[in-house]
């Protein structure tokens, strides 16, 4: 009886520091841009971002007046022509980029596809080996290995904390993610840029788990290449189109393996020899998937005069509250936290290692939760700044034990 008291005066307290966090929380108000119930607390904004609330309107007027009044029209009048490079300098401020280097479009695959050949084909015949992240997400793996192939280099994978010691003068290039997919751990972008650098290799960037979570910073670093997707933390919808960044100091040299139409210096002359545009336009391929592009932009409205560090130092502050009352709630022994302690070494998300987890997300998603699962064994709870609170992180931790305590 005395120990049940006690767990309750513990909740009462970490309930009572969520709703003071929650008030002194400066981007709290930014969670009524978006289209969220109050009976949900939605950890899943690393895999799908929630629908900012705004844009079903605006697409409305893009299918209604752009599509069905103006037709063909809307490629100039409704600016859809340079939809990709436009909303790539939306971007650029988010992950730390100068205008004009980022182009949106086509999925993070084949963007991956595009920045290793580029890298590759940029660094010469004598180097003939790429570094692949040992954790990748497995599509960067496959394309990677695909791209080895074309371009007759070999695969070497590796951990990316051993890839400064693992680069020599046969590689070309190393393609890592920022953050690990399955563990949230955030890997070392400026010191393994720089390793990478002074060996004569390039550095291409996976920024999927990290956009929109933490300060990227691609321009300050010396970043060669990086491509990212746009549905996770920059809320554009399933399926949104990807981005392409292409360093200034390389664009004229970049020499993409898909060179489409979309690219060319002059796309309307039709004529069968291909000339590549200047500029981060390089990186365009086929006609833009417009329905999605506009959603997007829209999506980035929310970021109006949110500043990125703001982001990242309420993202560190409701993972170290999560993890906390994680390890007050849950009952000893039930989960293992993969994702690093260390605030340098940790992106936007909370993985635990749980032997029932399949059954564990399954139920807390039916009471509300929502995260999701790696199988075999990861619990994966993302952290969306602009709009989880502390509450949300204090209900989620007390839920998960509620889970654990009544599994068979």
């Amino acid at each position: 009886m005395l120990k049940d008291r006690l767990k309750d005066r513990r909740a009462d307290r970490l309930k009572e520091r969520a709703l003071e966090l929650d008030a002194a929380d400066g981007l709290a108000g930014h969670r009524e841009k978006f289209a969220l119930d109050k009976e949900t607390v939605y950890l899943d904004g690393n895999s799908l971002g929630a629908l900012p609330a705004h844009v079903p309107a605006r697409m409305a007027d893009v299918i209604t007046r752009q599509w069905g009044e103006l037709r063909i029209r809307s490629w100039d009048e409704s600016g859809w022509w340079t939809a990709p490079e436009r909303i790539g300098d939306r971007i650029a401020p988010i992950v730390g980029a100068a205008q004009g280097q980022i182009v949106v479009g086509d999925s993070t695959s084949v963007n991956v596809f595009k920045a290793v050949v580029a890298a590759a084909r940029l660094n010469g015949d004598d180097r003939d080996e790429i570094l692949v992240d040992a954790t990748t997400f497995p599509t960067d793996g496959y394309i990677a290995e695909s791209a080895a192939r074309m371009t007759g280099h070999e695969i070497v994978a590796c951990d990316p904390a051993d890839m400064a010691d693992a680069v020599s003068d046969r590689t070309a290039l190393a393609l890592v993610n920022h953050v690990d997919y399955r563990t949230g751990r955030l890997q070392d972008l400026p010191g393994l840029t720089a390793a990478l650098h002074a060996a004569g290799a390039l550095a291409v960037w996976d920024l999927c788990h990290s956009a929109g979570a933490l300060p990227v910073g691609l321009d300050a670093h010396g970043v060669d290449l990086a491509v990212g997707c746009t549905y996770k933390y920059l809320n554009g919808g399933p399926g949104s189109p990807a981005y392409l960044y292409v360093a200034e100091r390389h664009q004229a040299a970049f020499d993409s393996p898909l060179p489409g139409w979309n690219s060319h210096t002059d796309p309307f002359a039709m004529t069968p020899g291909y000339e590549a545009a200047s500029g981060a336009l390089r990186g365009r391929v086929g006609t833009p998937d417009i329905l999605s592009m506009l959603a997007l932009e829209a999506a980035l409205d929310v970021w109006d005069g949110v500043a990125i560090e703001e982001v990242r130092a309420k993202s560190l502050a409701l993972t170290d509250f999560f993890l906390e009352c994680v390890r007050e709630y849950v009952p000893e022994g039930r989960v293992e936290s993969v994702t690093p302690e260390e605030h340098g070494e940790r992106g936007s998300q909370a993985a635990l290692r749980c032997a029932e987890a399949p059954a564990v997300m399954a139920e807390l998603i039916r009471r509300g939760v929502v995260g999701d699962l790696r199988r075999p064994d990861i619990l994966r709870f993302g952290f969306t700044p602009l709009y989880v609170g502390f509450a949300d992180a204090e209900r989620a931790a007390r839920t998960l034990a509620d889970v654990l305590t009544d599994l068979p």
